[in-house]
């Protein structure tokens, strides 16, 4: 049977990306100018360490302290652990394709405490999501584009993975919308299992 791989977002996703982040701000108020200008400090240098765009953002909002000397401790989504696990069970390699570096990805990654069978990150792509170097990285790894990809983020992630006609599973935790429309969409990752079933059968 051939392996049937799921690649994942971390942050928003996994971990409680906007509980964490908007601890380290101090403000719930700076979450949404943080959002805003993330992704310019992104691609302004894509091969800036995902450390210094977290500084660099911070610092654009007003918060001297960086965001990343909090983020390993970031809650991990109640329901996460155990669809993680089932997955497994059912035979799915997991992967996180994460714009970040690869000490943050592991923290939370023994967070969670279901193991992964890699990690991308965007500090040794040189690119961040939604550029295309985390799946075209890991396309160079295991010898093809996932089955499945599984994200919160419409903008970094589904739109992209759809692009490369990846089918997606979008938790949409935000009760957002968004077009291109994902293959599924979920409100957060209970009945994950059965869905990358659904898509992909054993």
């Amino acid at each position: 049977m051939a392996d049937r791989w799921a690649t994942f977002d971390c942050y928003g996703t996994l971990v409680d990306w906007n509980a964490g982040l908007s601890a380290a701000l101090g403000s719930d108020g700076l979450l949404a100018r943080y959002h805003e200008l993330e992704p310019q400090v992104q691609a302004e240098d894509p091969t800036r360490s995902y450390r210094d765009v977290l500084a660099e953002t911070a610092r654009r909002v007003g918060v001297a302290t960086s965001p990343a000397d909090t983020l390993p401790s970031w809650p991990v989504f109640p329901e996460v652990p155990a669809a993680l696990e089932e997955a497994r069970v059912r035979g799915w390699k997991l992967a996180a394709l994460s714009n970040t570096d690869r000490d943050l990805i592991h923290a939370s990654l023994d967070a969670i405490g279901v193991p992964f069978e890699l990690a991308v990150v965007a500090s040794e792509v040189g690119s961040y999501k939604p550029s295309h170097g985390h799946w075209l990285a890991f396309e160079r790894q295991v010898g093809r584009m996932p089955d499945v990809h599984v994200a919160q983020s419409h903008f970094h992630d589904v739109v992209p993975a759809t692009a490369l006609g990846i089918p997606t599973v979008w938790i949409n935790r935000l009760r957002e919308t968004g077009d291109p429309a994902p293959t599924r969409e979920l409100p957060d990752l209970r009945g994950l299992a059965d869905t990358l079933d659904e898509l992909v059968p054993a």
